[in-house]
């Protein structure tokens, strides 16, 4: 799904009686932790001082009801002595970090490329990490090498730099607006159109890739570092996916949830195990041609195929949808149903009327194909307008209202004392200790800020020194929004910023050449700052809770953003060199990227390029989208809960319903797990999605070499109709 925004996921937490393991809905960036502009968790409200749910948001209530706030958290871990900031650092942590930062961002860059849906792997990031720092310290203890104890406090650090790693695969724009730079993104939009010329054409390199990656990707973490103490402690901001990350790292370092870990670890194992094996399976029978395979199989008849609609045995997508909410996977289905059930064969009986007979239905835009296109980018605009109106408006109410009370509460320090927890005091005390000095934020930013100056119009001449100082001057008020309002919905509108940018800046450069370039390239540098903003912001609130220094957070996020800004390259590079991306009949379509050229087109062009009735179409569907969500805002939740979620259907409108069909499949066997044993589904349903997930991604690697071998599958599965004339003879 186009996470643009980030994916709504379920974050796990766990309970800390029971220690199972609960769905806590939280947004994934287009998200450091996807690839999805969905929302399904809920906004907050200031009561008396204190943030709670709004009664009117779905899933509000069970959301705090799951937050980590009780009085005596932190009893368990008292007699525990909290490390130094340098020791939650260590070489095993950064060492474990890279390699789990290589194999998500694989995972990461396999999901963009193919359906744009990219689910949190948070859950197994911690969990991974958990599990082999625990296994290298059970060896070293049976070689008789003494070894430090593992505490949680690292274990937070190896979380926080993998995700930092793995979240630039996403806000790199290599499935989304790097690619729209390219030559099969040029063509697909088609030359006929005059804002789309030859001069918009960047393909990738590893050496301007990197370069521009390495100057706009760190920004952000230096951006908001002063607010730590305002956003965390006196605003306390819930982050509700931190504060979910934060219970998850907790509960591993007790007796009994070091039990659970283990089993959950043998259940990824295991599932893992299965999806390697059935992808290396599959393989055999996926030939040198576009439709053999699995991926072809006509499940649901060859008509329907011819619609992509089919079950294509895809374990990624099935694990994707185990994790993702049932009401973003049902979202998903029934937009597959109505744009390729009912609107594009409706569409097409249009053929010579509405629009020219014979084109392409996946490459020319002035057929069947721009409908797909523009009437996707009008419902996640709407979607992503509405959302950025509304998080907008609750962030500015809760700095009044937080505003407010500060003028009204108790100055006493005797008064202060008797209403601070145990808990609160401690994390205060330890979140205070490691202070980050200013100069260190102001020197990074500043710094980093001119050397992007330089580079980047060099690297898009397009993109004029003073676009880009523009950029970087109005970067901390949308990076301050953006981290607000995630601490208050869990909603981060990273790319939103950036398609603020997009249009803004392709119309600022104009046609004739190099708008596109430089809107595209805008969207990248916006979205980088304001997404890693937010992301270090989530961290700290994870570090706050689990006590871990803000000092080794910042230095784990920025140890975090150097390795993505050399592993996600290098990761892309195999795809790119390995396999065919933007081939629309291919596996690797790369969705994104020619939604993102689009868009920029609109900015430089206006409306002209959409086809016949497209217009109208467009904007009953952007309507469509305000509407729906207005009504999911305003009715109950055991109403709202049934209502779909327009920009999860956005995706398959352009892309096809043969993912929401297994992200569908998933979402069963999740529903059907959580209705005969809901303690056992809570608890092992992340492990076997993330197993599923990245067995399937790590296949890449076998594949890749293979095809750099020029070693072929030894068989092409295909179907066809019986007796068809082409293929039998008579």
């Amino acid at each position: 799904m186009e996470s643009d925004r980030d994916v709504r996921h379920p974050v796990t937490r766990r309970d800390a009686s029971e220690h199972a393991t609960y769905p806590v809905e939280a947004d994934v960036y287009d998200t450091r932790r996807g690839n999805l502009e969905l929302n399904d968790g809920e906004p907050f409200e200031h009561h008396n001082g204190k943030i709670v749910p709004d009664k009117n948001m779905d899933g509000s209530k069970e959301a705090l009801a799951n937050l980590p706030e009780a009085e005596g958290a932190e009893a368990g871990f008292a007699d525990t002595p909290v490390p130094a900031w340098k020791d939650q650092i260590t070489v095993r942590s950064m060492v474990v970090s890279v390699i789990l930062g290589v194999v998500f961002s694989i995972i990461t860059h396999r999901l963009s490329l193919t359906v744009g849906v990219i689910p949190s792997l948070n859950v197994p990031a911690g969990l991974l990490g958990f599990f082999l720092i625990k296994s290298w310290v059970t060896i070293m203890n049976k070689l008789g090498i003494f070894t430090k104890p593992f505490t949680r406090q690292e274990n937070t650090v190896i979380q926080t730099t993998v995700v930092s790693c793995y979240g630039l695969s996403f806000s790199g724009g290599f499935g989304s607006y790097l690619l729209g730079m390219t030559d099969f993104a040029y063509n697909q939009v088609g030359a006929e159109y005059s804002g789309n010329t030859v001069q918009d054409i960047k393909n990738p390199d590893l050496g301007w890739i990197y370069a521009f990656i390495f100057t706009v990707s760190l920004l952000g973490i230096f951006v908001l570092v002063p607010l730590r103490k305002i956003m965390i402690i006196d605003y306390k901001l819930i982050y509700p996916s931190g504060t979910a990350t934060a219970v998850l790292i907790n509960s591993f370092h007790t007796p009994s949830g070091e039990k659970v870990a283990k089993k959950q670890v043998r259940c990824l194992g295991k599932y893992f195990t299965i999806s390697f094996a059935w992808s290396f399976f599959k393989w055999f029978f996926s030939g040198v041609g576009n439709s053999c395979g699995f991926d072809g199989f006509p499940s649901l008849g060859l008509k329907a195929l011819e619609n992509r609609f089919n079950f294509d045995f895809n374990l990624t997508y099935i694990g994707a949808g185990m994790i993702c909410p049932h009401i973003v996977n049902c979202s998903v289905m029934f937009g597959a149903i109505v744009s390729w059930g009912i609107m594009w064969p409706l569409i097409q009986n249009n053929e010579g009327t509405w629009y020219p007979a014979g084109l392409k239905p996946n490459q020319d835009f002035r057929g069947l194909f721009g409908y797909k296109v523009f009437i996707s980018i009008a419902i996640i605009l709407g979607d992503g307008l509405y959302n950025f109106s509304k998080v907008t408006f609750i962030s500015l109410r809760g700095i009044y209202i937080q505003h407010k009370n500060k003028q009204t509460l108790p100055t006493s320090a005797k008064e202060d004392d008797d209403i601070i927890l145990y808990d609160e005091k401690r994390r205060n005390e330890n979140f205070m200790k490691d202070a980050i000095p200013l100069w260190v934020a102001v020197v990074g930013y500043t710094g980093l800020a001119i050397i992007s100056i330089i580079v980047v119009p060099h690297i898009f001449p397009s993109l004029k020194w003073y676009f880009v100082l523009v950029a970087y001057m109005i970067a901390p008020l949308f990076a301050f929004c953006n981290a607000y309002g995630c601490g208050l919905t869990d909603w981060n509108l990273a790319s939103n910023y950036g398609k603020l940018l997009l249009f803004g800046f392709a119309a600022w450069a104009g046609g004739g050449g190099g708008g596109i370039l430089a809107g595209l390239a805008a969207c990248g540098v916006m979205m980088s700052i304001v997404s890693t903003a937010s992301d270090l912001m989530q961290d700290f609130k994870t570090g706050y809770l689990t006590l871990s220094s803000p000092r080794s957070m910042f230095v784990a996020q920025l140890i975090g953003g150097v390795m993505g800004c050399i592993i996600a390259p290098a990761t892309f590079w195999l795809y790119w060199t390995a396999f065919d991306i933007g081939n629309q009949d291919g596996i690797y379509k790369a969705p994104s990227a020619v939604i993102y050229r689009t868009m920029a087109l609109i900015g430089v062009e206006g409306f002209g390029a959409l086809p016949s009735h497209c217009l109208q179409l467009c904007a009953a569907w952007f309507a469509f989208a305000i509407v729906v969500n207005l009504i999911r805002d305003q009715v109950p939740k055991k109403y709202s809960r049934f209502i779909p979620i327009p920009m999860a259907m956005a995706i398959p409108f352009y892309i096809g319903a043969y993912f929401a069909i297994d992200m569908f499949i998933g979402t069963c066997i999740n529903f059907i797990w959580e209705r005969s044993n809901r303690k056992k589904a809570d608890t092992f349903s992340a492990a076997v999605a993330s197993g599923l997930i990245c067995g399937d991604g790590l296949w890449t690697i076998p594949t890749a070499v293979l095809n750099f071998a020029k070693v072929d599958p030894p068989l092409c599965m295909s179907f066809f109709r019986a007796r068809d004339p082409t293929i039998f003879s008579p």
